[in-house]
Parts: structure tokens; sequence; C-alpha cells
């Protein structure tokens, strides 16, 4: 089975990154033959401006532009999806959240029409979040973040679409950044990827 493992993080030697490479090592350990790609939108300078363009795709009235169809044909082809990012202002970066505005079209991620009502159309694909933070666990569970993050993208997102959300974690950063207990987090996730139950958030 194969994976896609998309990352949003400009610096490539941030813990983010660090965390993606390990959720790969995790999916190449687990055996049975399991791969996977990394999708690194900032290095591959993908756009995540929503425009006037991508308004006629979803009203229907235009196709996909081909960055769009790329990126729809890299999830066609995963067995599982990944996201690993950094939570800014406690939500995803603008650069993850432009790829899913523009990357889950009306008419691909999910049909919505007047007459037929809403068809989940990613019921197929399981869903993986790594969400890396910088407050510790007190902080998110005081004010409520954690659970706000996932009404927000698990069933805001991902729900509406019909995708699962397999794991949900939060993983938070430490003073020395690339703490081993993150990355043999990360790679335990990697390793149950396609057979991991739903998982919690832990502790820094």
């Amino acid at each position: 089975m194969h994976a896609l493992i998309v990352v949003a993080h400009p610096d490539p030697a941030s813990l983010t990154h660090a965390v993606a490479a390990q959720v790969a090592a995790g999916v190449a350990l687990s055996g049975g033959g399991h791969s996977s790609e990394i999708a690194d939108l900032a290095a591959e300078g993908f756009d995540p401006r929503f425009g006037i363009d991508d308004v006629a795709v979803h009203l229907r009235t235009a196709s996909p532009p081909a960055d769009v169809l790329a990126e729809q044909a890299r999830i066609d082809r995963a067995d599982a999806l990944a996201l690993v990012y950094p939570v800014y202002w406690w939500s995803m970066p603008a650069l993850l959240k432009g790829w899913i505005d523009r990357v889950f079209t009306n008419g691909w991620a999910y049909d919505e029409s007047t007459e037929s009502g809403l068809v989940k159309r990613l019921r197929r694909l399981p869903v993986h979040l790594v969400a890396i933070g910088g407050a510790n666990l007190r902080t998110y569970a005081r004010h409520g973040y954690f659970g706000a993050m996932k009404t927000q993208i698990d069933h805001g997102i991902f729900d509406y679409c019909g995708a699962r959300v397999v794991t949900s974690e939060l993983l938070l950063e430490s003073p020395d950044r690339i703490a081993p207990s993150r990355l043999d987090a990360a790679q335990a996730i990697g390793r149950g990827l396609f057979t991991a139950p739903p998982q919690r958030a832990v502790a820094a």
C-alpha cells in the first residue's frame, strides 16, 4: 500500500520535516512492502491562493487547472493520506489550508447540488493528521484548542468529504527542537499507518 505524506513548512531543517521523514521511515519499516511519497508543498512551490479560476471550478463551470489535477492524482494513487504541519494560530498553515481549498474540489472530494444534496466522495481514504505545536498540552487542554482544531479539521474538512480520520496526533515541540520522543512517536505513526487505531494527543 502507498501513503502520501504532505508536509507544509518552509524550512527543510524544521521539526515538521523531521517528523514527516520519520513517518515515511516508519512506513518503510512496517513490512508488507508499503511505500510512501513526501509532498513538500513549500519546496514544490504549490500556489495556495484560491482565485477566480478556483471559484469557477467550485461552481463546476470550469475544469481544475493542471496543478490541482496533479495533486488530486497523487491522492488518488495513495491508500492513505498523512498531513504533517506546524500549528499556526491554533490551526494549520495557510499553505496547507490553501492546498485543501484548491485540491478538495466540488466534483472530486464531494458533490454538492440542490438536486442530490451532498455526496461524500473520499470515503475510501484514511487520513492521518500529525500537528506539531509549540505550547504545552496543558495550554491546549485549558483553552480547548485541540478540541477546536479537531472540530475544524477532522470534522469540518475530512468528515465533510467522507474521509475517515484514523490518527489525530498533537506532538509538542521541546527546547531542543528535534526531541527523540517526538521522532519516535512519528515513526510509530508511520509503522501503524495502515493498521493503527485512532490516536490521542501526547504530552510534551
